[in-house]
């Protein structure tokens, strides 16, 4: 009898190393130092879809499956389209912005595609289109050719981009809900709201504490568990651990 052997494979964790959970979105002076590397290095294909993602906040899945015949007639691109998404198969509307609309119309031209074509097609043969993982390799390359950390941002960050921005003028939950094309109405994502106004909005429920509020502080707290903090400060007053349980099986 030969001894029994254990072989373990140790395998490092996927997460190892890496920095998991929402990507912050760019600023400002990140998204024009990357469009301005893009415009010199002549990347028209890189151009137009990094412009089209910041527009359009579609998910990576959506955004890689665009046909031109969805955002333009022929080869003038829209102001407006309308996407169904695949993740919640409910339409979402955005705007096309002029220079954005510049970029995918010289994309068309140049890579000569027709209504029924897919607006970034791949070079395998096999595939119609660019894959989710190869939209997330050509993003990590523009952070890391404008000299950002590749760790850090993501294609996540391109959808959040310009709700982020949308929500610093305005302060107006509801349209970055529409814009992003949620179909929960209390779903904050993570750093798009602030948790000021989280307290701002719980001091006018005073101590009842709607359902809504805690909701907000649930999505805004980001925890993966889905419950609630004890002893948590929600506009002055401290919440109880029996408060939180029930507010928990009610937002269920």
């Amino acid at each position: 009898m030969y001894p029994l052997i254990e072989h373990k494979l140790q395998r490092p964790p996927w997460n190892k190393g890496k920095l998991v959970g929402q990507k912050p979105p760019l600023k400002p002076q990140e998204i024009w130092t990357i469009r301005i590397h893009l415009e010199l290095q002549g990347k028209a294909r890189d151009l137009a879809l990094f412009n089209l993602a910041i527009d359009s906040k579609l998910r990576g899945c959506d955004l890689v499956k665009l046909k031109v015949s969805d955002i333009a007639h022929g080869r003038a691109v829209q102001a407006r389209a309308r996407v169904i998404q695949q993740k919640t198969m409910r339409p979402v509307q955005f705007e096309i912005t002029d220079q954005t609309r510049v970029a995918v119309e010289r994309w068309i031209a140049r890579a000569e595609l027709g209504p029924g074509d897919h607006l970034f097609p791949s070079r395998i043969k096999t595939r119609p289109h660019i894959s989710t993982r190869q939209y997330a390799r050509v993003v990590d390359s523009w952070i890391a050719d404008v000299g950002l950390d590749p760790a850090i941002y993501g294609t996540h960050s391109m959808r959040r981009t310009k709700a982020s921005l949308i929500y610093r003028r305005t302060k107006n939950l509801r349209a970055v809900q529409l814009l992003l094309g949620h179909t929960k109405l209390d779903y904050v994502p993570r750093r798009t709201m602030s948790r000021r106004a989280v307290h701002h909005r719980c001091e006018r429920c005073a101590a009842g504490h709607s359902r809504r509020c805690h909701r907000l502080l649930r999505n805004t707290r980001s925890l993966s568990s889905g419950r609630y903090l004890p002893g948590f400060p929600l506009g002055g007053v401290v919440i109880s651990r029996a408060r939180c349980f029930d507010s928990r099986l009610a937002s269920r």
